[in-house]
């Protein structure tokens, strides 16, 4: 092999690998799977005063995403985000990362919130569940440049249920 062909192979893994890298961490970020990290005893209230979320990693490669939010929704009002930042996860494994609550309207969320956890754990109707919806948004920006944002919209009652979940992929 001469030294141009060597070069030429070299240079071209140097471009691939980032492009790759990135790529593979936005599928990485549409398969990812997450709970709160104490399966079985997630309520809005308790992710309104911080707490962790398990993330896994189902794709045999390394991920990493920049910003993970989980923005609250009530009668199209925003009731506050949940926001994770820089999460890199090993192919097939878990981490849990500790996240913040922000809100403009706190005392209204946690009314809200202590409302719906009532609400979903047998108690009886006071707010539209309907009009309660969760934004799930992961910032993967490709070679660290190009924003790529996946955001996923469910009710909360379906939210909830995930974040309950007993088991994930990766365990």
């Amino acid at each position: 092999m001469n030294k141009h062909t060597v070069i030429t192979i070299i240079a071209i893994i140097v471009i691939v690998a980032p492009i790759a890298y990135s790529g593979l961490s936005v599928i990485g970020g549409q398969q990812l799977e997450y709970r709160w990290d104490n399966p079985g005893e997630f309520t809005f209230f308790t992710m309104l005063n911080q707490g962790e979320i398990e993330f896994c990693n189902t794709i045999p490669f390394w991920i990493s995403i920049q910003r993970f939010e989980i923005e609250s929704f009530y009668q199209s009002d925003s009731l506050g985000t949940f926001t994770v930042q820089h999460i890199g996860i090993e192919p097939f494994d878990s981490t849990v990362k500790a996240g913040i609550f922000k809100s403009e309207e706190m005392s209204e969320a946690q009314h809200i919130f202590m409302t719906f956890d009532f609400m979903f754990n047998g108690g009886n109707i006071r707010l539209d569940p309907n009009q309660f919806i969760i934004a799930i948004s992961v910032d993967t920006p490709i070679l660290g440049l190009i924003p790529h944002t996946t955001t996923t919209q469910i009710s909360g009652f379906d939210f909830d249920k995930l974040m309950n979940a007993e088991d994930l992929t990766c365990n």
